[in-house]
């Protein structure tokens, strides 16, 4: 029996996804931020996870002007915060610069503070939604060009921000490749948002059996670009097991691996694809 239970707890860890609210002063949004992750670790979470552009509003008139380098001064807050309360925290995303090129980037840090992996927006945000929105980030940004995975003695993570959700492909090679939880930072709108937010996160839970989690800024409705909040986990099965309101809060969900693991048994679409009719394939593998 004691056997079973050492099993049980080594296959489940808490996350938590820290809603915040992002405003126009960098010092205040980088305080708020260690501030929600000190609390998040306080109620045992190991994984966290902040919002896209958490750092700056978000514009293609901002970008420029809140960049900076990583390591810089905002990785290096998320990187002591990392280290002061031991956890995996997924540094949402900033505004980067390097080499005279803007990116939307994702820095990862362990519990030693460590950055373990940056991931750069792959798929840019230009849409056109004729009387609603149009918003084109190709303006200022340049898009990252690798998918991006980090290992924790949890599981394996797959991570994307905002629009790269949509694109099930990336999905479906982080699920191929181990990954058992997806984390995508997003600042999805008063458009978009209603109409696809949960949609997506549902949709890339179920196609591929894994946890997804996302998070949103906070709703400022006094932004230029209001987010839709929402923050949310959903679970292999499509059910959504946490989820924020607009306001900044901390939301929490207690992922259990062993509840993946049946749902893939139970389900078994992994060994039942044809492979012989279909392949999804990253290109950069087929070239190393």
């Amino acid at each position: 029996m004691s056997m079973r239970l050492t099993t049980k707890v080594m296959s489940s860890f808490r996350l938590a996804v820290l809603q915040l609210q992002v405003g126009s002063i960098k010092a205040d949004n980088l305080s708020r931020a260690r501030r929600l992750v000190k609390e998040a670790a306080g109620q045992g979470s190991k994984v966290m996870l902040l919002p896209e552009c958490f750092n700056s509003p978000y514009g293609t008139n901002f970008f420029s002007s809140y960049a900076e380098k990583i390591p810089g001064e905002s990785t290096q807050v998320l990187s002591e915060a990392a280290k002061e309360n031991k956890v995996y925290l997924v540094g949402g995303s900033i505004p980067e610069e390097d080499c005279g090129k803007l990116y939307n980037s994702c820095a990862v840090f362990d519990p030693d503070g460590e950055i373990i992996l940056k991931h750069r927006k792959i798929h840019l945000f230009d849409i056109n939604v004729p009387g609603k929105i149009h918003f084109q980030e190709s303006e200022t940004l340049s898009p990252g060009s690798s998918l991006s995975m980090f290992d924790t003695p949890f599981c394996k993570v797959g991570v994307g921000i905002c629009y790269d959700m949509r694109f099930a492909e990336l999905a479906q090679l982080y699920s191929r490749k181990g990954c058992q939880l997806l984390v995508y930072p997003g600042a999805f709108n008063m458009t978009t948002g209603p109409a696809h937010w949960e949609l997506l996160q549902r949709a890339r839970a179920v196609d591929n059996q894994v946890f997804v989690a996302t998070a949103s800024p906070a709703r400022d409705e006094a932004a230029s670009y209001m987010a839709w909040g929402h923050s949310s986990v959903v679970n292999p099965w499509g059910e959504v097991i946490s989820k924020a309101g607009t306001e900044e809060t901390i939301i929490y969900a207690d992922i259990d691996l062993q509840y993946l693991a049946d749902i893939r048994q139970q389900i078994p679409i992994t060994c039942q694809r044809r492979d012989d009719l279909y392949a999804v394939t990253s290109l950069q593998d087929r070239s190393g």
